[in-house]
């Protein structure tokens, strides 16, 4: 059906937007959402332009938007509840504003208006069939007086400056914005918005294994065990404490010290070989305590203002109760036995991957989804997600948008070190944070070209970075530098990212030695054995992580995913960048040396915001220091044996 060729208006480049609305923007709950768009017609009318949005199925809401310079049209929202909005832009060639425009300038010029007057009192009539009540009087009324007060509009004039006067009546304006003429307007498309909890956007994890904080050699910890941790987590700031997988472990296959093949009989296995006789997704390990601990930990945490994220790895052990009672849902050998994960050369034995296109997929589905619900009504409402680059993108958009139905506050941390493309596919089909390659980025070359790019947009409107200096899995090699490389790296995490985590107690304590040159495995790795962490150490960087987590909370300019502007210094050794609040009102200048083993000094040019009156004076958050230089730069020195860096604000 051909479109009604008599709509004049053009809406264009509609912003912020992801891929013409197919995917929602992301946003804070209190965020002013800034809408704007191109919108013009053709010739000299002149046009009227409004923003609707509304929360979830809710009513419209509307609200006039004003027009800026080229054409540009702006408004603003500010968004309250969690869950999803949506908005779309509504624009009209209004013919009553171009003639009272257009009246004003005839007037100005002293011409007769009584043919003008006339015109426009047949466009007001006409507003008269699309009102009702008393402003379809009104509307009557006011094209009686534009032409002389007579009766109608075709009697003659008595005094056209009775005329003139309604017409320029702000009462007469807005009867006929209420009732305007939208029969030919332009509707843009609906373009969505995901409004979450401020963690979203903020948030300091730690990670631990609960078994290991049973206090005694080969003791096995227990959620009580944790709870009794919580005060030291919480003495460094941290505000998200994730634990690995807490369900039963399987021992078919059952991985031992160090990731050997065979396990001893004391062995504890690997947590993400999940399943077993205690049952599967939904089930915890006994050894850890019961349901009731486990809510007596949720419940605890919160109590100091932190909240406690499950990962949650969809795959299953040989021993899972999945295996047999929905034997469809796994790929199977020619010799009818379940294909076990592999990534060649590689075998893992004690894991078997779900099959995505299996004929059962609805069910499948299903099941995982309720996996999330479940734990939810646990009162876990943080998740980080298990290798979800592995699982089809249809199930995560599907599933994702249906658990934030149950609970829209929900955060999803995605663990998908894989191509930028499908990391950043999996943000736009729902996930809240990612884990980056952060890791890997050690250069200043590679730093500044990274974040450059995590820091801009479009990305910043769907993808949220989570830094994580080591994990479990990744113990890199710049940490095998010792305690500066430690302090560098903890200092940029927390810097450039709003969103960061440790692994600890592995990184208060500097564990750094390799299970082999090369690997960035762990020796004697918590992945497969039970730890006992000496967190009390006089060499741990507890303090530290405590200052800097003290740092973010009370600088707003560290607390979201905005630019990072990088500053040239004279050294390739040394990184500098600063981050703005929203307001301009908290600035945050970062120096750090990038070598672990050797001093580096470098001429730094410094912010041009941060000089006033040819000199520049901030103060050094880490070391409590003042510092002063004159002109427009500042001689930068820094030894990774005393400091390592400077977290300056003014």
């Amino acid at each position: 059906m051909m479109e009604d060729g008599r709509r004049r208006v053009v809406v264009d480049a509609v912003r912020p937007q992801i891929d013409g609305g197919q995917f929602a923007i992301k946003r804070i709950i209190g965020d002013e959402l800034a809408i704007e768009a191109d919108v013009f017609a053709d010739g000299h009318d002149e046009i009227v332009c409004v923003l609707q949005h509304r929360h979830g199925d809710g009513p419209w809401q509307e609200q006039p938007m004003r027009p800026s310079w080229n054409d540009l049209w702006l408004a603003s929202i500010r968004l309250e509840k969690f869950g999803t909005y949506e908005y779309r832009i509504v624009s009209w060639v209004d013919h009553f504003h171009t003639w009272r425009h257009d009246l004003r300038k005839r007037a100005d010029a002293g011409q007769n208006l009584d043919v003008d007057l006339q015109i426009g009192a047949k466009i007001i009539e006409g507003a008269v069939s699309r009102a009702s009540g008393e402003d379809a009087k009104a509307i009557r009324n006011f094209a009686d007086r534009i032409v002389g007060g007579t009766g109608t509009a075709s009697k003659p004039f008595v005094d056209q400056s009775i005329g003139y006067a309604a017409a320029m009546d702000d009462a007469l304006l807005s009867l006929m914005d209420r009732n305007a003429d939208r029969s030919l307007a332009t509707i843009s498309k609906s373009y969505p918005v995901a409004v979450e909890d401020v963690r979203a956007a903020f948030s300091s994890w730690y990670e631990l294994f609960p078994r290991s904080y049973g206090g005694a050699p080969n003791k096995h910890g227990t959620f009580r065990d944790v709870i009794a941790h919580l005060p030291y987590v919480e003495s460094m700031g941290f505000d998200v404490i994730y634990m690995p997988p807490i369900h039963p472990i399987g021992t078919a296959f059952r991985k031992g010290k160090n990731n050997q093949t065979t396990a001893q009989p004391d062995d504890v296995g690997s947590p993400w070989a999940i399943g077993g006789k205690a049952g599967g997704h939904k089930a915890i390990l006994p050894e850890l305590g019961t349901l009731a601990d486990f809510h007596a930990l949720v419940a605890a945490a919160k109590e100091r203002g932190m909240e406690i994220a499950l990962d949650i790895a969809f795959q299953c052990s040989p021993d899972h109760p999945y295996v047999k009672e929905h034997p469809a849902w796994f790929k199977h050998r020619p010799d009818g036995t379940i294909q076990y994960a592999e990534n060649p050369p590689k075998k893992y034995q004690d894991i078997y991957p779900f099959d995505f296109e299996c004929s059962d997929w609805r069910a499948l589905w299903e099941e995982l989804k309720s996996v999330f619900v479940y734990w939810i009504e646990q009162g876990v409402r943080i998740f980080r997600v298990d290798n979800p680059h592995t699982k089809a993108f249809s199930f995560w958009q599907w599933c994702l948008a249906e658990v934030k139905k149950v609970r829209p506050d929900t955060i999803f941390l995605s663990e998908a070190f894989t191509r930028p493309k499908i990391m950043y596919r999996l943000a736009k089909l729902g996930y809240t944070q990612s884990y980056t390659y952060f890791t890997w980025r050690n250069t200043k070359q590679e730093l500044t070209e990274y974040f450059r790019e995590l820091s801009s947009h479009p990305l910043t409107d769907i993808f949220r970075p989570n830094i994580w200096p080591n994990t479990p899995d990744i113990l890199h090699e710049f940490l095998h530098a010792g305690r500066p490389a430690f302090i560098a790296r903890i200092v940029l995490a927390a810097t450039l990212g709003a969103n960061f985590g440790i692994y600890g107690a592995a990184f208060e304590l500097m564990e750094n030695t390799p299970r082999e040159p090369g690997s960035e495995e762990y020796l004697h790795s918590e992945k497969y054995e039970l730890k006992q962490w000496d967190v009390n150490r006089a060499d741990s960087l507890r303090e530290l992580i405590a200052k800097l987590n003290g740092i973010r909370k009370a600088h707003p300019a560290l607390q979201r995913n905005t630019p990072v502007e990088f500053h040239k210094v004279e050294s390739d050794h040394l990184l500098a960048y600063s981050k703005v609040s929203a307001d301009g009102a908290d600035r945050v200048l970062t120096v750090v040396n990038l070598d672990p083993r050797a001093a580096h000094a470098g001429w730094l040019e410094l912010p041009e915001a941060w000089i006033n009156d040819g000199k520049c004076e901030a103060h050094d958050l880490l070391t409590e220091k003042n510092f002063a230089w004159e002109g427009s730069r500042a001689l930068i020195e820094l030894d990774p044996q005393t400091t390592v860096a400077h977290v300056f604000t003014k």
